[in-house]
């Protein structure tokens, strides 16, 4: 088994802190290069409402940046002494990017935790691990929070 390139995929949550780490570490067993990636969910593509361009574009330039700044710093102490990685900030349904950056990227392994949810939460927002892993063109590494 050849692992080349891992995609982590955070959305800034515990679920994600708690992942990383299985990220890194393969990262490392493998000389494997490891991409952040994070997706800033549009609303307008998954609704599908009209919204004017000029006050969402601004929007979402302001995620993007604030995004970017946050991959940079949120995962520093973990990342020290590791050079071979790339931060990337992507928009649209999250699984959706995610499997497609993995399939146009040759991506070999999918790194992203779980939040667990249950219920309404569950119905009303999905699962982006659940449908990363039904989706994805290569294997999931799926981490679930340890019981509190």
């Amino acid at each position: 088994m050849e692992i080349k390139r891992i995609l982590f995929a955070t959305d800034f949550s515990e679920g994600s802190s708690h992942a990383l780490p299985y990220a890194v570490d393969m990262a490392k067993q493998y000389g494997a290069r490891l991409y952040f990636v994070y997706v800033i969910y549009d609303v307008a593509k998954t609704a599908g409402w009209y919204v004017p361009h000029v006050s969402i574009d601004e929007v979402y330039k302001d995620m993007e940046k604030s995004a970017k700044a946050e991959l940079e710093k949120s995962f520093i102490d973990e990342m020290r002494g590791f050079k071979d990685m790339e931060h990337v900030v992507l928009k649209g349904i999250p699984y959706e990017e995610i499997t497609k950056f993995a399939a146009e990227n040759k991506i070999d392994l999918i790194v992203l935790g779980t939040h667990g949810r249950r219920g309404i939460d569950r119905m009303l927002f999905g699962s982006t691990a659940e449908q990363v892993v039904r989706n994805a063109p290569c294997p999931v590494l799926s981490v679930r929070l340890p019981k509190h």
